[in-house]
């Protein structure tokens, strides 16, 4: 009965497993973790006390936890009120967290159960109060979605958006309720009275179909599902199934992809920054469209200016940072892009001039110079083996290596990455060339010590860049915190927005980014499983016989060192 409770009172957590063995969780923690990844379970050696098992590099370290009864603690060292409480201390305290040899043991990654349920409407650790400001200011009467409960975790709650009635003459006004969803312990849900149900879906499908009504009389339709776009990395293939879903007749005639694209689109009328550089007359020849313009706020400035030259600061150019898209703002990457448009023939020496002062050691090339019979841009780099002068800036074309969708150009001044088989219209057929080729540029950028942004180009520095600078992102995230980490595709691309104006163009091409994260952590995870396999096998030949995983891999032997919490642990591999 007190298992049965626990079970339930940590399903809110989502990186406590109730039902996993030591051996089950350092399956987990390797195959899906990263370094610092970590998750929490039950100790089956010591009913009533808990593990925190932790990935190192390629190693799982136990710590076991003690529930006396009156508080939690790694039997000695702080004390707290609830395993909550005790995991988001070592997590906030990176350093506390010790070996007896002084090793530190950091809590980075939260590795999370499975999600209840893949329906969009489920919101996962949503609060009431953002429940709320989400449903009041982007949904209609009858929208809902699901979160966990905050007040009783292992339960959930429906909130909807209702009409409340009013006094005469006044009009109706929406409001959200909040309807308890119940977990009972044989694993059925109920709203706290009349029908059960297997799941979430059925008991949500229940009551689209039947009204419930408040106590006040007010009717509660379940109308329109407000959709999450927060989904778990390794889970993308649902995700993905779900837009893919083929519209009802009954329902309207587009949804998935196009319409979590349209409610993108229709966000962008918040992000109307000041463009007034772009704008001046001394600066129109510059742009190759006129009205696709950079931010002031994050544009680029040449700062090799001639101050009795107007304009001459200024080149068609944003920064794009990745650190406001790192979930654990303690861990930036600092990786930063520039997006920019195709060269014209009267910016090809601003071009080397910002490559210079930026220190950039990367070109990324999306476009052909010419599309369609249309010029997209100008070559700004010379012929093979010779040498050619842009401005103060030389440039030694030094080796063209053809790949098999770009070709990798080495110039004396910097090394360029250009990528050729993204046709004019539409994207690719499929996104392991891309994958590839991104792969290529970061392995290059991460040979160069301290080299600067990343340059990626197109025609206009927005459809094909935007998509690229967001696959890279995503992927990034991914490898830092693992395939069990948290992506929200159209947030990472409305901030991308908020850097510069119309990134990412066409529901094309923000399908093609769902495709290829979907591919990427399909053969991340295909790959670690291998691994993995090989790993249990090479263990398994070491092994001297261990049965009983917390017997082997968890201690009770701590020494503590204030401020530092260290003991002796056993590490598997």
């Amino acid at each position: 009965m007190i298992l049965l409770f626990l079970s339930t009172f940590f399903a809110a957590l989502r990186w406590f497993h109730p039902n996993i063995t030591g051996l089950e969780a350092e399956q987990l923690l390797l195959t899906r973790g990263v370094h610092g990844s970590f998750l929490a379970r039950p100790s089956k050696s010591n009913p009533g006390d808990f593990t925190l098992s932790v990935r190192r590099n390629d190693e799982v370290t136990h710590i076991k936890i003690q529930n006396s009864g009156d508080y939690y603690d790694l039997y000695g060292g702080e004390t707290f009120a609830t395993l909550a409480e005790l995991v988001q201390y070592y997590t906030e305290q990176q350093d506390l967290l010790r070996e007896r040899n002084g090793h530190v043991i950091e809590l980075k990654y939260p590795l999370n159960c499975k999600d209840p349920t893949s329906e969009r409407w489920y919101h996962g650790h949503l609060s009431g109060r953002d429940a709320e400001k989400l449903l009041t200011d982007k949904g209609k009467a009858g929208s809902f979605l699901v979160r966990e409960s905050q007040s009783k975790p292992g339960d959930f709650v429906l909130s909807v958006l209702t009409n409340e009635e009013k006094h005469e003459n006044v009009d109706r006004k929406t409001k959200v309720t909040h309807v308890m969803i119940r977990y009972q312990q044989d694993g059925k849900y109920d709203v706290g009275g009349g029908e059960r149900f297997d799941t979430l879906a059925d008991l949500v499908d229940h009551y689209k179909k039947n009204p419930m009504v408040e106590k006040s009389g007010i009717v509660v339709h379940l109308k329109q599902p407000f959709n999450a776009t927060r989904i778990n990395a390794a889970n993308i293939e649902n995700r993905v199934r779900e837009l893919n879903k083929v519209a009802d007749n009954s329902e309207k005639p587009k949804q998935g992809f196009w319409e979590e694209f349209e409610v993108l689109q229709q966000q962008e009328c918040k992000l109307l920054y000041p463009r007034k550089e772009g704008q001046k007359p001394e600066n129109k020849s510059k742009n190759r469209y006129k009205n696709i313009l950079p931010f002031d706020t994050t544009r680029v400035e040449i700062r090799e200016a001639d101050p009795d030259v107007l304009g001459s600061d200024y080149i068609n150019a944003n920064y794009i940072r990745v650190s406001p898209f790192s979930i654990t703002q303690d861990h930036l990457t600092g990786k930063v892009f520039i997006a920019t448009q195709g060269c014209l023939q009267n910016t090809v020496v601003d071009f080397w001039k910002m490559v210079y002062q930026e220190n950039t050691h990367v070109i990324v090339m999306t476009t052909k110079e010419v599309e369609r019979g249309r010029n997209k841009c100008v070559r700004y780099w010379p012929d093979l083996h010779d040498t050619k002068e842009f401005g103060k800036v030389l440039v030694k074309n030094v080796d063209e290596r053809p790949a098999q969708d770009y070709i990798l150009r080495k110039l004396e001044v910097t090394r360029l990455d250009r990528y050729l088989s993204w046709p004019d219209h539409g994207v690719p057929n499929e996104p392991g060339g891309v994958l590839w080729f991104l792969e290529e540029v970061n392995r290059t950028q991460s040979t160069i010590p301290d080299t600067g942004p990343i340059v990626v180009h197109c025609s206009a520095g927005i459809g094909r860049t935007g998509t690229i600078i967001v696959i890279d992102i995503l992927i990034d995230i991914i490898n830092r915190q693992g395939l069990d980490c948290d992506i929200d595709i159209p947030k990472t691309i409305q901030r991308v927005r908020q850097q510069r104006s119309g990134m990412v163009q066409t529901e094309a091409q923000y399908k093609f980014i769902y495709m290829a994260v979907q591919q990427y952590i399909d053969t991340a995870q295909k790959r670690l499983e291998e691994e993995q396999v090989l790993h249990i096998h090479t263990r398994k030949s070491t092994s001297l016989g261990m049965t009983n995983d917390d017997s082997s891999s968890v201690y009770e032997n701590i020494n503590f060192k204030s401020p530092q919490t260290s003991f002796s642990s056993n590490t598997r591999r």
